[in-house]
């Protein structure tokens, strides 16, 4: 027995680690050649930083990546496993189907633990380091963070287009100055170069052959200057609180939903025409609440279910390669493409529903892994009385 169970968790673990390997480098591929390739192409990135980008995305992948893989693998071994007549066998000399597959069960039960702290933590800090560190190449490389013929506001004040930018030289300039909602000044020039302080968050922006107009007392007063220096400009960088929820750990999920609920029980009682007795109020309180914290707690039920994908797709995948009976790769990888299309629509589903509080989203998310587990139990005990 302990000679099949090395055997065939060898072969797992075997099939598991090309099989990751693909779909990592598939799921990859498109960010990739979008965003990291295009940095070393156009010099604003040397080769170390690449790597280290593209390392940071690998967590974000393997999300994806590890539950796919198991799926693949247990298909692809139990499908040669049964098509040469191993299984007949280990049958034949008295060895239950359960009995032989139990460190595969135990091996995805660890795996989900993996998938459990990339999940919660490690996925979305490494996506939230990529993206500062996507920023901090852009405000080393004017062009990254100053596109050509677009009117930018990421500049706290201002209104900035730029005709054209070539590293730091800049051409047809506009600068309008904003105050509140009004037009303080206006400012045209035909070249310019910007000068990006990295530590201290700010641009400057100097200017040749520039005219300006001026609001003062509603009037307009006209100005030109060969060569003029404006004033630092803020550049908005992406904070810690501005995170976007997909980005966020699950303690950082869990203060932010104490966050609003607390907003909410803090919030100014409703009239009585809109509440005509306690039970009401409490009633529309609950829905009020509901509302507000649905998008956090559809991202903390996401990444705690997806963490038990490896399990569900274990159970389906070990019958499904049995009664297969196939040793051809591309049948295993064609079947494991489909129930993933099945699986993560669930999910899908569930993300669309999330305006939808009263249909309980939270909880859909985790029907496709109790699908998944009831079926593949139903189907290894088929399986196992060789039915």
């Amino acid at each position: 027995m302990r000679t099949l169970h090395l055997y065939l968790t060898r072969q797992v673990l075997a099939a598991l680690s090309m099989t990751v390997a693909v779909f990592t480098f598939v799921l990859l591929l498109g960010n990739v050649l979008r965003e990291v390739l295009s940095l070393l192409v156009n010099q604003q990135a040397n080769l170390l930083t690449v790597l280290y980008a593209i390392g940071l995305l690998i967590p974000f992948v393997l999300v994806f990546a590890l539950p796919m893989g198991m799926l693949t693998a247990t298909l692809l071994v139990f499908g040669r496993f049964s098509a040469d007549q191993e299984l007949t066998a280990a049958r034949a000399g008295g060895v239950s189907l359960v009995s032989l597959i139990t460190p595969i069960l135990l091996l995805s039960v660890a795996l989900s633990g993996v998938c459990a702290l990339v999940n919660l933590h490690v996925a979305p800090a490494s996506r939230v380091a990529y993206k500062q560190l996507l920023f901090e190449m852009g405000l080393k490389h004017s062009g990254s963070l100053l596109p050509e013929k677009t009117y930018l506001k990421d500049f706290p004040g201002y209104i900035v287009y730029l005709g054209k930018v070539t590293g730091e030289n800049i051409e047809d300039i506009i600068i309008i100055n904003l105050k509140g909602q009004q037009v303080e000044s206006y400012i045209r020039a035909s070249k310019g170069k910007l000068d990006v302080d990295i530590a201290g968050n700010k641009i400057r922006v100097k200017l040749w052959d520039a005219w300006s107009v001026d609001w003062v007392q509603g009037k307009r007063e006209p100005g030109y200057a060969g060569e003029a220096e404006l004033p630092e400009m803020e550049i908005r960088k992406p904070t810690a609180e501005e995170v976007q929820l997909s980005d966020m750990t699950f303690f950082q999920l869990r203060k932010e939903l104490q966050a609003m609920e607390n907003l909410v029980g803090a919030a100014i009682p409703y009239q009585k025409t809109q509440a005509q007795n306690p039970a009401q109020l409490e009633s529309l309180r609950q829905r009020h609440r509901e509302d507000l914290t649905m998008p956090v707690r559809l991202q903390m039920h996401r990444q705690i279910s997806f963490s038990f994908a490896c399990i569900g797709f274990t159970l389906v995948g070990i019958p499904l390669g049995i009664r297969a009976h196939r040793r051809e790769t591309t049948f295993g990888i064609a079947i494991a493409l489909l129930l993933v299309l099945v699986y993560y629509g669930g999910f899908i589903l569930a993300q669309g529903l999330e305006s939808r509080p009263e249909l309980l989203p939270h909880l859909i998310l985790w029907l496709p892994n109790f699908v998944f587990q009831i079926v593949g139990m139903a189907l290894l005990w088929r399986a196992n009385r060789g039915v």
